[in-house]
């Protein structure tokens, strides 16, 4: 238990810690409660980092004695943190990782309980490290944070055997940073050399690790040679430690390569394929599917691409565009896409409904009619593909935003069918047409944002769109239903850090 003269009281007595304008609020009354509660606990890593840590830049790392793990996690749920799995089994049972939205700051935390010391390779931690209830013991409170923290000399101790075990070019993760990782441990241990009585260090390593290990380890803090050129500690230390592996040299080694074929294939969906496939963390409970309407101009994308970026550093999130515009188009619709500024010249006009353009409220002539119904009919294709990929994402548990939302509610609206504007089509490809946007009906989003903006607003933003249009568009967008879908409406006229405030509280209530 903590020796700070603070925390020594009866246990009944409700201490209010000070507000450490540092640290995230949130984190703040968490950490508050853990002493309050007498949880016993302690930030684990880099004494160097606390305070970039606690201000929400980087995940926090809390060593939690096992007679506490269910009171500290009680604690965690009721300050709204969730908890978030590992897919692949890259989390070890020993350690949960829990995610929070800070409202002030508008900041996700990851937070990772370690129930005992696991440590090793990014994509495979194999070791454990059988100090947890020494080294909580010996915990010492920060001298102005509101956190306990690990005392410098097991500080110390565990870097050098977290070097040793962690420090391994095959895993990608790990040399991909090369050269940053490096130069943090050589930075902490320049630190720590620098402060700690080399005496006080070589005792306390000696006590973990036995008196020959111990010596040399403390040596190699106040050495020349870097970690990972000290090929003797290395061996050493892995051969000390292994009782403790969860697997034999083969196994892990097996497991960290599929480990690796699997985060390499994660990162390729990520930021290419946007394949309905989770590979980092899924959302708990299952995944959702967020639309987000509006008129042009409303500043869907601009929403859509900010709140792609805040989640996916946590959480597995794909986009999906519904819309025929400016977002990445199937293999079916680019080259009608490409063909589109090469007709447009022929046709002078657009029929009633059209959007952009000099729009005739004359019927339409053959040409764009034959021409509008090889549109829909691709359009149609694309959105089904993608509302079929949009449920299944969710169905899987990872999160869809979306820009635009098919519906069948409206006849002639943006994002309904497209053959209402015709006066003649083949019926059978009216049917086939209804029927996805039916489908859309059936498969309704889970979250609906409605980005809600002034009519002139959107004259400014959308000078070639048609004012009759824009009326008629704003007027008829509070009237979506979305068949039931939780519906949120937002004023997009507020500054922009606003509206992404508002429908990140949105989407965290939803996940």
């Amino acid at each position: 238990m903590m020796r700070n003269a603070a925390f020594q009281r009866d246990p009944d007595t409700i201490v209010k810690l000070p507000k450490d304008d540092r640290i995230l609020s949130l984190l703040l009354t968490v950490l508050d409660d853990f002493h309050r509660q007498a949880v016993s606990y302690c930030y684990w890593k880099s004494s160097k980092r606390i305070e970039q840590v606690l201000a929400g830049d980087g995940d926090l790392d809390l060593l939690i004695a096992r007679h506490d793990q269910h009171r500290a996690q009680a604690i965690l749920l009721g300050h709204g943190f969730k908890l978030f799995p590992s897919v692949a089994m890259r989390d070890h049972p020993a350690i949960l990782s829990y995610l929070g939205y800070d409202e002030p700051s508008d900041r996700l935390i990851h937070l990772h309980l370690h129930f005992r010391l696991i440590v090793g390779e990014r994509l495979h931690k194999n070791y454990r490290i059988p100090w947890e209830n020494n080294v909580l013991a010996r915990a010492i409170l920060h001298p102005t944070l509101q956190v306990r923290m690990l005392d410098p000399t097991s500080e110390a101790v565990l870097l050098g055997v977290r070097a040793c075990l962690e420090l391994r070019r095959l895993d990608p993760v790990t040399f991909r940073g090369w050269r940053t990782t490096l130069a943090r441990f050589a930075l902490d241990r320049k630190r720590l050399a620098e402060t700690l009585d080399q005496a006080q260090l070589t005792s306390r390593a000696s006590e973990l690790l036995g008196d020959d290990l111990g010596a040399m380890l403390a040596g190699a803090i106040y050495g020349e040679e870097s970690f990972e050129e000290n090929h003797r500690l290395q061996t050493a230390i892995r051969s000390h430690f292994a009782p403790y592996r969860a697997y034999n040299a083969l196994e892990a080694r097996l497991r960290s390569a599929v480990r690796a074929i699997h985060w390499a294939a994660g990162g390729l969906n990520k930021f290419y394929l946007h394949l309905p496939r989770p590979w980092s963390r899924r959302a708990p409970g299952g995944g959702c599917v967020v639309a987000l309407i509006g008129i042009d101009g409303s500043g869907k994308s601009t929403v859509s691409a900010a709140i792609r970026t805040w989640l996916s550093s946590e959480i597995d999130v794909i986009p999906v565009y519904f819309g025929t515009g400016g977002g990445r188009p199937s293999l079916l619709l680019r080259p009608l896409k490409l063909m589109v500024p090469l007709l447009t010249p022929l046709l002078r006009t657009k029929p009633r409904g059209s959007s952009h353009g000099k729009v005739s409220k004359a019927s339409p002539g053959l040409l764009y009619s034959l021409l509008l119904m090889v549109w829909a009919a691709a359009v149609a294709r694309e959105k089904r593909t993608k509302l079929l990929a949009a449920r299944r994402a969710a169905s899987r548990g990872l999160v869809v935003v979306t820009d635009r939302y098919p519906q069948n509610e409206i006849r002639r609206f943006n994002d309904g069918p497209l053959l209402t504007r015709l006066a003649w089509a083949p019926s059978w490809l009216r049917r086939w047409e209804a029927r996805v946007y039916a489908l859309a009906q059936r498969l309704p989003p889970d979250l609906v944002i409605k980005l809600i903006v002034r009519p002139e607003t959107t004259a400014r933003r959308e000078p070639e769109m048609d004012p009759t249009v824009i009326e008629k568009r704003i007027e008829a967008i509070p009237r979506l239903a979305f068949s039931g879908a939780r519906i949120v409406s937002v004023n997009a006229e507020q500054p922009l850090a606003d509206v992404i405030r508002a429908i990140k509280q949105e989407i965290w209530r939803m996940i």
